[in-house]
């Protein structure tokens, strides 16, 4: 087997008092997939950073082999010594590698080249960074939560153009559906040490519950061996000084072993403060519209909102999906339309941008509003600490500044202060950002357990599929969509998670700032900055013909039933849910054909 590319050996570092890694091991082959995970705080972030030289160690060995290029994707990458995007990226390429893959990649991420870097929101940022390191191809990809503030369709485009590099990645995420797709080997960071798995993330949980469970399997034999020994001394030494002498070493190695076990760190203990009771009826929407600068982003749309809803948003950003949360919700007035909100709705809101936390501010002010040392958790009253331990916040923190936190710690310290206040609608923009996947566990189970209604905007496909009990999703022209279930069924239900169709009605015409479209580019894109098809153009090419003919099964199927015999007088309320699955199957038939026959087009010509 070749040597690796990329070795780390034994390394410690600490952060003034407390050991962060003490003994950490990493070695990475040429096109390996390998994901890092670990709690916030673990150490994931600080050891991709000593792979990167970005941090020095106190101790221990890196080595590459020579000739070996890499490229480091930071949490915050910072694009203030560059005028423009374009200069950013093309920064990032050495005289040997192609500049035509640095304006591919930017196109393909939705970036001008010559947008200014000043005032960049966090996606652009993220996304010129990503141009900037997989343009040119190095042999070695760390990334540091690539897929934050990225939407779907550029999730999806990411995920096939990392499966196609022929470079070996190391990957940090919180996205598990991301990790489970590009993952071959998983290395977890735990208690400053890794521990390597050789199977993909998908596998991991199960091994990392197995190794945990008998590590306390092992701390309660060691327990129980030392009282076997304490009381040995105690009620047993005999005459016989050499075997007393070695029992008593043994003894005081295994109180030594006990002494410098590291217990794992606790789980979050994440609850919500509850309202009262909703009425059943949440909201009805009947045929709202909004539209900025002649632009629809939405039109013409109802639905019902019930007690007990877990319902998701999903699409491209810029496509609308704030806008109509905020309308859903009565923070946004209609164009046209109206929404009705139920009796005794007590709404919650906890924002992506986490603009409620005052930078200046400490971790105990944030959460008791300064000038005590109470929380108040809805009609219950407790002691900061306590508080900040439910959330894994160190007693030490208490007095740290906001802006010293970690990305992890101040989506934690956000769902802290937000949560302690009653509700029975929580609205939710993006709360996965920067969380590690124990405490995603934890907000998925609170979430299950919450008695009210929720309304969730996240672009993380797994999130989606355990919590939502339908999702609403753009389907061009301003139409959105609801499927039952969550984002997978959606899929299934809808024959594509493409939302190209959707992102190309919308581009078209001036965009409020805060609605700027993102992520993939369209066909027609594709074909005038690299000559041809996107290898996304050419998997829907080549399965839209399986979609097709099994959407015209589908119209078959349904087509046989409305001819039943007197149908409309047996079950006149199946009927017309035949026919309204007819239309619907139609609509998704034209525009799966609509599609092929424009990608068909744009082949022809690009073969001649």
């Amino acid at each position: 087997m070749a040597p690796p590319l990329l070795t780390l050996r034994d390394i410690h570092l600490t952060f003034g008092s407390t050991p962060l890694l003490t003994g950490a091991d990493l070695a990475v082959h040429a096109r390996e997939r390998l994901c890092l995970v670990g709690r916030n705080g673990s150490g994931k972030s600080t050891l991709l950073k000593v792979a990167a030289g970005q941090v020095e160690p106190d101790s221990g060995e890196r080595f590459f082999q020579p000739g070996t290029t890499v490229r480091y994707l930071p949490q915050e990458p910072d694009l203030t010594t560059f005028a423009s995007i374009g200069e950013y990226v093309e920064g990032g390429l050495e005289e040997a590698d192609d500049p035509y893959r640095a304006a591919m990649c930017m196109d393909a991420l939705g970036l001008d080249a010559d947008m200014p870097t000043t005032n960049l929101s966090g996606g652009e940022a993220r996304r010129a960074a990503l141009a900037r390191v997989l343009a040119p191809e190095p042999d070695i990809l760390l990334l540091d939560e690539p897929t934050n503030h990225l939407d779907l369709p550029t999730i999806q485009w990411l995920e096939e153009e990392l499966a196609r590099l022929r470079s070996a990645i190391i990957l940090i995420s919180h996205d598990r559906r991301f990790l489970e797709n590009l993952s071959r080997r998983t290395a977890w960071v735990d208690r400053g040490k890794t521990r390597v798995l050789d199977k993909s993330f998908a596998h991991f949980e199960d091994w990392r519950d197995t190794l945990l469970e008998q590590e306390e399997l092992d701390a309660h034999k060691l327990d129980r061996t030392i009282v076997r020994e304490e009381h040995w001394v105690t009620h047993g030494v005999s005459g016989r000084r050499k075997r007393n002498v070695r029992r008593l070493g043994e003894l005081a190695n295994l109180r030594s072993q006990r002494a410098d076990r590291i217990k794992p760190s606790g789980q979050v203990q994440m609850t919500v403060a509850e309202g009262s009771e909703s009425g059943k009826l949440v909201a009805r929407v009947e045929k709202i519209s909004k539209g900025y600068n002649e632009r629809v982003l939405v039109d013409d749309f109802s639905m019902r909102l019930a007690r007990g809803d877990r319902v998701g948003f999903v699409g491209p950003n810029g496509i609308g999906k704030t806008t109509l949360v905020r309308m859903l919700t009565g923070e946004l007035e209609p164009d046209s339309g109206n929404v009705k909100l139920g009796a005794n709705v007590d709404m919650l809101i906890v924002d992506q941008k986490r603009a409620a936390l005052d930078p200046n501010a400490t971790v105990k002010d944030t959460l008791t509003g300064g000038g005590t040392d109470v929380v108040a958790i809805g009609d219950q009253r407790k002691h900061v600490m306590a508080y900040m331990k439910d959330f894994l916040f160190l007693p030490e923190q208490a007095r740290t500044a906001v802006s010293r936190l970690s990305g992890g710690e101040r989506g934690r310290l956000m769902l802290a202060m937000r949560l302690r206040h009653p509700s029975n609608l929580l609205v939710l923009d993006e709360p996965t950002n920067d969380l590690d996947l124990e405490t995603l566990d934890l907000l998925q189970e609170m979430i299950a357990d919450y008695v009210g209604t929720v309304l969730v905007v996240s672009h993380d496909r797994d999130f989606l599929d355990r919590v939502c009990t339908s999702v609403i999703v753009p389907e061009g022209q301003g139409q959105w969509q609801e499927y039952a279930g969550g984002y997978s069924d959606m899929v299934s239900q809808r024959g594509s998670a493409d939302f190209s169709g959707a992102r190309a009605t919308n581009v078209s015409s001036e965009t409020p700032s805060q609605e700027v479209p993102t992520g993939t580019n369209s066909a027609a894109a594709a074909k005038k900055s690299s000559g041809k098809m996107s290898f996304k153009d050419k998997h829907a090419l080549e399965t839209l013909p399986v979609t097709m003919e099994k959407l015209e099964a589908d119209i078959a199927k349904v087509g046989t039933a409305l001819a039943e015999p007197d149908l409309f007088e047996r079950d006149v309320k199946r009927f017309n849910g035949l026919v309204d699955l007819l239309q619907k199957t139609q609509g998704q038939l034209d525009a799966a054909e609509e599609r092929w026959l424009e990608l068909e087009a744009i082949r022809e010509e690009l073969e001649g």
